[in-house]
C-alpha cells in the first residue's frame, strides 16, 4: 500500500475508475431530447412522429393567437400567474400576444396548456380605420371586411342628412322634451 501511495500520478488513474460524479445541475437537453429535428437553427420536437415542420415563408407572424386548452384547477401557482397575465384566466380565453421574446418564455411555460396560432393577414394590415370591420377567425386569419357602396348612393345620403339638419320644420329642442315627458307617463 506505501508503494501505491508514493507515486501521486498512478494513485489517481487508480481512484479515477472508483469514483463516479452524479451531475446535480439541470440535465443536458442536448442529450436528453435526442429526437430534435434541426430547422433554420432551432431544433423542434414533434409531438406526433407523422408530423411534419412547417416551413417559414419570409418574416414570422407579429402576432399570435393563444387559446387556453387545458383546466386551470389544479395548476401550479406560477402557471396561473403566466395565464392571467396573458389573459387567459377566463373559461374559453383567448388572446392576441405579441411576437416577442418574453412572451414567448411565457408561452413556452405553459405551452401544454394553450394553442398558439399565428395571426396571418390575408389582404394585408389593417389600418387604424379598419379597426370596426376587422375579426380574427379560429384558424388565425384576420380578415378585414369592407362594404363597397356605390359613390352617388353615400353621396346622396349626405345631401338628405344635410337637408333633414337644416329644415325650418324640424322640432325644436323644447317640443322633444314634452313630447318625450308626455310619452314616459302614458306609455300606452
Amino acid at each position: 500500500m506505501f508503494n501505491v501511495l508514493k507515486s501521486a500520478a498512478p494513485l489517481g488513474q487508480h481512484l479515477k475508475g472508483l469514483v463516479t460524479v452524479r451531475n446535480y445541475g439541470k440535465p443536458n437537453k442536448k442529450y436528453l431530447y435526442k429526437d430534435g429535428i434541426l430547422k433554420d437553427q432551432i431544433y423542434y420536437y414533434p409531438r406526433d412522429n407523422n408530423r411534419e415542420i412547417l416551413q417559414l415563408d419570409g418574416e414570422p407572424s407579429k402576432l399570435f393567437s393563444v387559446r387556453r386548452l387545458k383546466p386551470i384547477k389544479g395548476l401550479p401557482y406560477w402557471e396561473k400567474r403566466i395565464l392571467r397575465g396573458l389573459g387567459l384566466y377566463e373559461k374559453n380565453g383567448v388572446a392576441v400576444v405579441k411576437n416577442i421574446p418574453e412572451n414567448n418564455a411565457r408561452l413556452w411555460k405553459v405551452k401544454h396548456l394553450v394553442e398558439v396560432l399565428p395571426i396571418t393577414y390575408k389582404y394585408g394590415e389593417p389600418t387604424e380605420n379598419d379597426i370596426d370591420a376587422t375579426f380574427l377567425k379560429e384558424n388565425g386569419e384576420c380578415v378585414v371586411v369592407r362594404k363597397l357602396e356605390e359613390i352617388d348612393a353615400s353621396v346622396d345620403k349626405l345631401k338628405a342628412a344635410e337637408a333633414v339638419r337644416h329644415a325650418k320644420l324640424r322640432m325644436d329642442g323644447e317640443t322633444l322634451r314634452k313630447d318625450s315627458r308626455l310619452r314616459w307617463l302614458n306609455p300606452w
